[in-house]
């Protein structure tokens, strides 16, 4: 448990340092958030070894992954629009954190969320966070835990969409692997296409 509590405290002070108003302005966003990711899959990996052994990829993870990805984007899409009607500083909100990928390459960003961020937050949280607390506690306890930390540990910057939309997204994540954990791929992968989709290919503007 200490070395659990030690990883989340570690992505709590990554995630306050990346989007805290106060501390974003003095580092890359897109590097940062590689790194942490990474380091925090690694620790995963350190501390839960063998875990991909769990992971069976098969085609219908592959669709299945697909399939999630255009559900969430179409929740957020409605979400999206609902917000705007119920709060003035919704868009502004939305519109700071597409500001985020200003400047740098689409090509860039759309590699490292496919292939590195993505997957090294569902490793992470899912991965690691969730299945940890579900062998100590159970696994709806380890899924509402896992899913209020994700959200909480976006607070730090004070962007309350933001939050939101990280508590949201990591429901439906934490929800299909309290369900289906045989279907960790296909969770893996909806996360990393969900991400490109909503940033870069589908923004909703």
């Amino acid at each position: 448990m200490k070395r659990l509590l030690f990883t989340i405290v570690l992505a709590t002070a990554l995630w306050t340092v990346m989007f805290s108003p106060w501390t974003a302005p003095h580092v890359n966003f897109w590097w940062t958030m590689t790194g942490a990711a990474c380091t925090l899959s690694l620790c995963a990996t350190i501390f839960n070894p063998g875990w991909w052994r769990k992971i069976q990829i098969k085609p219908a993870d592959i669709f299945l992954g697909i399939a999630i990805a255009v559900a969430l984007w179409g929740a957020f899409w409605i979400g999206d629009k609902l917000s705007q009607i119920m709060f003035d500083f919704a868009r502004p909100q939305v519109d700071t954190i597409y500001s985020m990928k200003e400047g740098e390459s689409p090509w860039l960003l759309t590699a490292l969320m496919l292939f590195l961020i993505g997957p090294a937050e569902e490793i992470f949280w899912r991965g690691y966070v969730q299945q940890t607390l579900s062998a100590r506690w159970n696994p709806n306890i380890g899924f509402v835990v896992t899913t209020l930390i994700y959200a909480l540990v976006h607070a730090g910057s004070c962007n309350f969409m933001l939050t939101m939309a990280a508590l949201v997204a990591g429901a439906a994540w934490g929800l299909l692997y309290r369900l289906y954990p045989q279907r960790f791929a296909a969770i893996i992968l909806s996360h990393a296409l969900w991400d490109v989709a909503v940033f870069i290919w589908f923004p909703i503007m």
